[in-house]
C-alpha cells in the first residue's frame, strides 16, 4: 500500500507541473503616491500610524487580559485575550519575525475583530513582545510544536474549533500548524496567511540583495531581543564574541549552530520552508494573501507550494510585505479582506451588514 508521504509527494508533483502563478486580483487600487512596495513595506510598521491606531485599539486594549499558556515540555507562550461578546468565535492572530502581539498590524486587526464580537487572541511567540524571562531556550522558526501546543490550550480553554490569522513568520508558522492539524490534534476552523514567508533560503536571499534598509532594521530589532535574552539568562548565553555581527546569514548560522541541534543552517532553513510538499496533507480551510511585489516574500515561490483542495491564493500586483494600504489612516486593504472572509463563512451573521458596509 502507498504510504501517506509518497501520496504527498506525488501530489505534489503533479500540482507543480499543472500550476502557475494566480491571476493577479484587481481589487487593491492604492493611490499613485502609494505604489510603490517599499513605501508599502515600511508603513505596515512605521511609527507615524502607532498613534492613530492604539487610540483606535483603546477597546480592545482596555479589555485583554494576559494569558499565560503551558504548551507542553515546561514551554509557555504569552497571549492576550479580548473578549468582544459572550460566546464569540476564537480567533488567534499572530505576529511577524521580531513583531510582537503589539504590532500594528496585529492591534489593527484585532480591534476590528473585537467590534464584531470576536473572542480575540494576540499570542506572542517565545522571545518576542517582553516574554524572554518565560523559556530559557532561544526562540528559532522551526518551534512549531509549542505553537501547536499554544492552540491546543486555547482549544481547551475555549471549547471551540478556532480561527488563525498570521502575518510574515506568523502566517508561516500557522500555516504548517494547520498542515499538521490532525497529528497535532489540532480543532481548527480556517488559516488565513497575509505575506507569508514560503522559502527561508530566497527570504534570506532577497534580504542580502535587495534594499539594504530591511536587513538593517531586522539585524537591529533581532540584536535588542538577543541582548534581552542574554541580559535575562546570564548563564545561558554569551554572545559578547558576536556584537557587532550583522550579517543575517552569518549570525543565524552562529547562533544555530551554538543553540540548536540542526547539522546546518541549510537544514535549519528547509525546516520550516512552505515549498515542496509541506501543504500537501492540508485538511483546513486556508487562504494566503500576498503581494507580486514583495519586496521580502518572492512571488514565484508560489508555484512550488502543494496545492490541495482546501488552499486559495489571492495575488494583488502591489501591496509590498504586509502593507495593501490604500491610505495611512484606517483599516488596510488586507484587513477588510480578512474582515469579508470571515463574514461570509458565517462566523459574524449578526454584523454581516455592517462589515459589508464597510467594504464598499
Amino acid at each position: 500500500m502507498q504510504s501517506k508521504q509518497a501520496r504527498d509527494a506525488g501530489s505534489f508533483q503533479g500540482a507543480c507541473e499543472s500550476s502557475a502563478l494566480p491571476a493577479p486580483e484587481d481589487g487593491f487600487q492604492p493611490p499613485l503616491w502609494l505604489r510603490s512596495r517599499h513605501l508599502q513595506s515600511m508603513l505596515a510598521s512605521v511609527s507615524v500610524r502607532r498613534g492613530a491606531i492604539v487610540r483606535r485599539a483603546a477597546p480592545l486594549l482596555a479589555a485583554q487580559r494576559e494569558l499565560l499558556l503551558e504548551c507542553g515540555e515546561g514551554v509557555r507562550l504569552q497571549c492576550w485575550r479580548s473578549t468582544g461578546a459572550p460566546g464569540g468565535d476564537p480567533v488567534v492572530v499572530l505576529h511577524g519575525w521580531e513583531g510582537s502581539a503589539e504590532s500594528l498590524y496585529v492591534l489593527s486587526l484585532s480591534q476590528q475583530l473585537y467590534e464584531r464580537g470576536f473572542d480575540v487572541f494576540r499570542l506572542n511567540l517565545r522571545d518576542h513582545g517582553e516574554t524572554h524571562h518565560l523559556n530559557p531556550g532561544l526562540f528559532h522558526s522551526c518551534r512549531l510544536a509549542e505553537v501547536c501546543g499554544a492552540l491546543r490550550a486555547l482549544r481547551r480553554l475555549t471549547g471551540r474549533p478556532i480561527r488563525l490569522v498570521g502575518f510574515s513568520l506568523g502566517g508561516n508558522f500557522l500555516l504548517r500548524a494547520a498542515a499538521e492539524s490532525r497529528a497535532a490534534d489540532l480543532d481548527l476552523r480556517s488559516v488565513i496567511a497575509v505575506s507569508p514567508v514560503l522559502d527561508p533560503q530566497a527570504t534570506l536571499r532577497a534580504l542580502e540583495t535587495g534594499f539594504h534598509a530591511y536587513a538593517l532594521y531586522f539585524a537591529r530589532k533581532w540584536w535588542r531581543s538577543l541582548l534581552k535574552k542574554e541580559t535575562t539568562w546570564p548563564a545561558e548565553y554569551n554572545l559578547s564574541d558576536l556584537r557587532g555581527l550583522y550579517d543575517l546569514r552569518r549570525l543565524t548560522a552562529e547562533l544555530i549552530q551554538r543553540y540548536t541541534d540542526f547539522p546546518s543552517l541549510d537544514a535549519y532553513l528547509s525546516g520550516y520552508a512552505l515549498v515542496g510538499a509541506r501543504l500537501a496533507s492540508l485538511e483546513v480551510p486556508a487562504l494566503i494573501i500576498t503581494a507580486l511585489d514583495d519586496p521580502i516574500i518572492p512571488a514565484q515561490d508560489l508555484v512550488r507550494l502543494a496545492h490541495p483542495p482546501r488552499l486559495r491564493i489571492t495575488v494583488t500586483r502591489r501591496g509590498g510585505h504586509c502593507g495593501f494600504l490604500d491610505r495611512v489612516t484606517g483599516p488596510t486593504w488586507a484587513e477588510r479582506r480578512i474582515l469579508a472572509e470571515l463574514t461570509a463563512d458565517g462566523m459574524i451573521s449578526a454584523n454581516r451588514s455592517a462589515a459589508a458596509e464597510e467594504l464598499a
